[in-house]
């Protein structure tokens, strides 16, 4: 099996090319800045991210061309792609990609006003807007359940 999930920064926009023909696809491709969870040496010099090209076709380049700028926060998913090629200076190239099949938002937009920073709420989801329910006044976490919808619950 071949499949790969990441959540990274992009390091700067995406870079769309579109194909010939009558029928032109979008190819677009970007970097993404994957942090690591660990880091072997304490030392604060050690790179503690890797930058894993991506790359999307079809209606997934298009959604990056349209809503993906660097430093946005985002979930890929897809398959590693490995490929060679000689380069003008007849030097044989390896390249290897990850082919996005799937990539979503890891933060609201909101929060990725703020820098990227921790957006206070302790919510960082893959949408913004619509209503969530607000925490009680005591502050215990706990959501109010009006009286009398006991009743209604379908697992009394």
């Amino acid at each position: 099996m071949n499949k790969v999930i990441l959540m990274g920064r992009l390091t700067r926009d995406p870079e769309v090319r579109y194909t010939q023909g009558d029928n032109a696809m979008a190819i677009a491709r970007y970097t993404l800045a994957v942090d690591r969870r660990f880091n072997r040496n304490n030392n604060g010099d050690d790179q503690n991210a890797d930058f894993i090209g991506c790359v999307a076709f079809g209606r997934s380049g298009e959604f990056a061309e349209k809503y993906l700028r660097k430093g946005t926060k985002v979930v890929v998913t897809g398959r590693i792609q490995t490929g060679s090629y000689t380069n003008k200076d007849g030097v044989k190239v390896y390249t290897t990609d990850v082919v996005v099949e799937d990539q979503e938002f890891a933060e609201s937009k909101n929060a990725s006003g703020n820098g990227g920073g921790f957006s206070g709420d302790g919510f960082s989801g893959g949408f913004s807007g619509g209503s969530r329910p607000e925490p009680s006044g005591a502050g215990d976490g706990f959501m109010n359940i009006p009286d009398g919808i006991d009743e209604e619950l379908p697992f009394n």
